[in-house]
C-alpha cells in the first residue's frame, strides 16, 4: 500500500505544488501560505459587503470569498469589486457557487476565482437511484461534465482561478452509492471534476477537502495528495479548512487540529478558519497557525528517518539493487507502520484506567502550584463544597493530578489519583494511593515499583534498546512522552513508531511543555502537536503544562490550569477520541445566512450545553444545512425568514418551525429521543 502523503514524515518540509495566479496575488510553489476569509454580509449589500471586506483586508486577509447563490448576485459581483478598487482594495475576490452554474460563469468573468462544490455543482442529491450500474454511473458522470465544461472554458478565457472544494456532507447521491461517506468519496468527487480540467489543459485549480469531523478531514486530503501523485496529476496548491468549526474556544481548538495536523507535515497552501464569529476575527486565528511555520525548519532538530528503525525494509530495497541512500529515502517516505488515510487506535495493554479500550485521560501538573487547598482543586474540574465537605466532579474533571516534589496533603476527592515523582514516592513511605513518575534511569535502576501502575518519563533519545526492554517486561509501566524540538508533534509521532516496531504496548501519556505563550497561542500549538497525534490514533492521554512568569500569583496559576483542563479535554473532543461536552457544528456566517448565527449559536448553547457529547448542527441556510452537518445529532437550519428547519441526523423532522419556537421543540425532540437531560445547578455554594 502507498502511504506517501507528505513529503517526510521526520523533516519540515512544505510540499512543493503547482502555483496558481490569483489576481496579482499567486498562491502555491514558493509563495507563503495565504490566509483567507468569507464575508457573511448580504452580497446585494454593496456597500456593507465593501466595509466588511476592508476590515478584513485589515484583519490579515489576503482573499475574500462572498458568496453567489444566484445570478443576482453574481452580477453584483462587479458593483462589489468596482467599490474597492475605488478605494484602493486589489484583495482577489472569490465567488461561492453551490447550485447555480449559469452563477458561476457568470462571476467568472468579473471576480479572480470561483468556488464550486462537487456535490452541489450540477449533481443530483434527490437519491432517485440508489444503486448505480457502471453505465448509469459513467453517463452521469458524462452528463456532469458538460455542464461543468464550460466553466472551466470560461476561467480559462478570463484567467480566472478555481477551486474545486469537496465538502464532506455534501456528497451526491451518486458518489455516496458507490463510495459511501467516506475520504475516498470526497476525493473521487473532486477527481472527477479535476480531470475534465486537465483535459482542456486548464490548470488554475485550488482543491479542498472539507469537513466537520476533523478525522475524516485530515484523512481526505492525505488521500487527495496521494491519489493525485498515483494519477500523475498536476501537484495542485490545497486550502485547508474545517468546515463549521463553531465558535471561540472550541472553534479554535477544532481548527487546529484539523489544520495543524496537516500543516506539520508540510501540506497547505492558504488556510481558511470557519468560526460562528465576525470574518475579521478568522484572519488573525489562521496567520497564528501559519506563522508557527515560518522558520520550522531552521529551529527543528534532526529527527531519525524511519528506515534507522525499519531496517529490514532498507535491506531489502538495498538487495533489489537500490543504493543505500535511495533505500533510506524510500523507507522514510512509505514506512509509516500506521494507516495515514483510516483511524486506527493504537493497541495497547491496559494498565489500571489507561490503555486498552479506555477514553484517553486527562493528567493535571500542579506540580508548582504553591500552597494546593481543597477549594484549589475547581481548575482542574473537581467543585468542593464546604458547607457538603464534599467534592463534585464536572464533565471535564481531570483523572489524574502530578504533584511532583510535593504531594498533596488532603485526601483527594473519589475517581482523582496522584502522580508524585519516584523520590517524594519513596520518602512518603510508597503509599499505595501515589503512583510514582520515574526519570528514565531512575526506573532502570531501581528495584522499587507501585503494584498497580508505574509512570515513567521517555522522549525519542531515551527510547533506546534497553529502555524498550523494560518497559515490553513490564505490565504497570506508562509512558508519559515529550520532547523539546520545534518539530514537535513528527518528533513524538516518531517515538510512537518506534515503539510500534518494536512491539511495545505499554499506553503513553503525551506531555507537551510551553514556554510563556499567549492563552490563544496555547490553545493552537497544543491542539495541533496533540491532535495531530490523537487523529492517528497514537496516544492514551494528555497533559499540558506552560511556563508562568515568577511574579505570577496563585490566582493566575489557577486560571492558566483551567484553561489547560480545559484545553486538554477540548482536544480529545476535537479529535473525536473523548466525548465530554456538547459540541456545536456552527457555519461561520455569509450573505446566505437566514438569521443571526451568533446571536442563535449562544442561544442554543445556553439551553444544552449541558448534554454530554450530544452534537448539534446550527447552520444559516439550507446549502449548509444537512450535508455540512452530516456528523451532527440534531440540526437546526435556517429554511426562511423567520423558520427553521429541524433535523435528526440528516433527516428533516420538521419543515417551517417558527424561530421563536424551534429550540423548544429541539429540545422536545431530543426528549422522545431519550438523549434529554434536565440541567442540574448546585444547590450549595461552592467555595473558590
Amino acid at each position: 500500500m502507498n502511504k506517501t502523503y507528505c513529503p517526510s514524515l521526520t523533516e519540515y518540509k512544505r510540499r512543493l505544488s503547482r502555483e496558481v495566479k490569483i489576481g496579482d496575488l499567486p498562491m502555491g510553489g514558493l509563495n507563503p501560505i495565504r490566509v483567507q476569509s468569507m464575508t457573511t454580509v448580504d452580497t446585494m449589500d454593496t456597500l456593507g459587503s465593501v466595509e466588511q471586506t476592508l476590515r478584513m483586508v485589515e484583519a490579515g486577509c489576503e482573499y475574500v470569498r462572498i458568496t453567489a447563490p444566484s445570478v443576482k448576485e453574481a452580477q453584483n459581483l462587479l458593483e462589489i469589486k468596482k467599490e474597492l478598487r475605488k478605494r484602493g482594495c486589489n484583495v482577489p475576490l472569490i465567488a461561492d457557487i453551490h447550485f447555480t452554474p449559469n452563477a458561476a460563469e457568470l462571476a467568472a468573468r468579473i471576480v479572480e476565482k470561483v468556488r464550486v462544490n462537487p456535490g452541489n455543482y450540477a449533481d443530483k442529491k434527490k437519491f432517485d437511484i440508489i444503486e448505480y450500474t457502471d453505465a448509469t454511473y459513467a453517463a452521469e458522470v458524462e452528463r456532469i461534465r458538460e455542464r461543468f465544461r464550460p466553466l472551466v472554458q470560461i476561467c480559462k478565457q478570463y484567467g480566472t482561478a478555481m477551486r474545486i472544494g469537496t465538502n464532506h456532507g455534501s456528497l451526491s447521491d451518486r458518489i455516496l452509492s458507490r463510495y459511501g461517506d467516506t475520504p475516498l468519496g470526497m476525493v473521487e468527487s473532486a477527481l472527477e471534476f479535476l480531470r475534465l480540467c486537465e483535459e482542456e489543459n486548464y490548470y488554475d485549480v485550488v482543491l479542498s477537502m472539507k469537513a466537520s469531523n476533523t478525522q475524516v478531514m485530515v484523512q481526505a486530503y492525505r488521500l487527495l495528495v496521494q491519489k493525485l501523485d498515483e494519477e500523475g496529476l498536476q501537484p495542485y496548491p490545497l486550502h485547508l479548512g474545517v468546515t463549521e468549526a463553531g465558535e471561540a474556544e472550541d472553534g479554535r481548538i477544532k481548527s487546529a487540529v484539523g489544520i495543524g495536523t496537516l500543516l506539520e507535515d508540510g501540506l497547505g497552501d492558504t488556510v481558511r478558519v470557519s468560526l460562528t464569529e465576525a470574518p475579521e476575527a478568522e484572519a488573525p486565528v489562521a496567520k497564528a497557525l501559519i506563522d508557527r511555520y515560518t522558520n520550522r525548519a531552521a529551529e527543528a532538530k534532526p529527527i531519525a528517518p524511519l528506515a534507522a528503525d525499519f531496517t529490514a525494509a532498507v535491506v531489502n530495497n538495498a538487495a533489489l539493487g537500490q543504493s543505500e541512500t535511495a533505500a533510506v529515502v524510500t523507507a522514510d517516505a512509505d514506512l509509516s507502520p500506521i494507516d495515514p488515510f483510516q483511524y486506527h487506535r493504537r493497541a495497547t495493554r491496559e494498565v489500571l484506567n489507561l490503555g486498552g479500550q479506555n477514553v484517553p485521560r486527562v493528567m493535571a501538573d500542579l506540580s508548582r502550584l504553591p500552597g494546593l487547598e481543597y477549594a484549589d482543586l475547581r481548575a482542574v474540574g473537581h467543585l468542593y463544597s464546604a458547607f457538603l465537605d464534599k467534592f463534585q466532579m464536572n464533565d471535564l474533571g481531570a483523572d489524574y493530578v502530578y504533584s511532583g516534589q510535593r504531594p498533596i496533603p488532603f485526601m483527594l476527592p473519589n475517581g482523582l489519583k496522584e502522580v508524585v515523582d519516584f523520590s517524594a514516592w519513596v520518602d512518603g513511605g510508597q503509599r499505595s494511593d501515589h503512583f510514582p513518575a520515574f526519570m528514565a534511569a531512575e526506573f532502570a535502576t531501581s528495584e522499587a515499583r507501585h503494584p498497580e501502575l508505574n509512570f515513567v518519563f521517555h522522549n525519542l533519545a531515551s527510547l533506546t534498546e534497553e529502555a524498550l526492554g523494560l518497559l515490553h517486561a513490564d505490565p504497570t509501566a506508562v509512558l508519559i512522552l515529550s520532547t523539546d524540538n520545534a518539530h514537535a508533534m513528527p518528533e513524538i509521532r516518531r517515538a510512537f513508531f518506534r515503539l510500534i516496531d518494536k512491539k511495545i504496548t505499554n499506553p503513553v501519556i503525551i506531555n507537551r511543555q510551553y514556554p510563556v505563550l499567549t492563552p490563544e497561542q496555547t490553545q493552537l500549538y497544543a491542539a495541533t502537536d496533540v491532535g495531530g497525534l490523537l487523529l492517528d490514533g497514537l496516544g492514551d492521554g494528555v497533559v499540558l503544562s506552560t511556563e508562568l512568569l515568577p511574579e505570577r500569583s496563585k490566582e493566575e496559576w489557577l486560571q492558566t490550569l483551567d484553561q489547560l483542563n480545559q484545553l486538554s479535554f477540548g482536544i480529545l473532543q476535537a479529535a473525536r477520541t473523548r466525548m465530554s461536552k456538547t459540541e456545536y457544528i456552527s457555519c461561520p456566517s455569509c450573505g446566505r445566512t437566514l438569521f443571526d448565527l451568533q446571536e442563535t449559536t449562544a442561544m442554543i448553547r445556553k439551553r444544552t450545553d449541558h448534554l454530554k457529547g450530544v452534537k448539534i448542527g446550527i447552520m444559516g441556510c439550507i446549502v449548509n444545512g444537512p450535508g455540512e452537518m452530516a456528523d451532527a445529532d440534531y440540526g437546526y437550519v435556517g429554511v426562511g425568514k423567520g423558520k427553521i428547519a429541524l433535523y435528526r441526523g440528516q433527516e428533516v423532522i420538521k419543515k417551517s418551525v417558527p424561530e421563536e419556537q424551534a429550540v423548544d421543540q429541539l429540545i422536545d425532540l431530543m426528549r422522545e429521543d431519550g438523549k434529554w437531560i434536565e440541567p442540574v445547578f448546585l444547590e450549595e455554594p461552592v467555595i473558590g
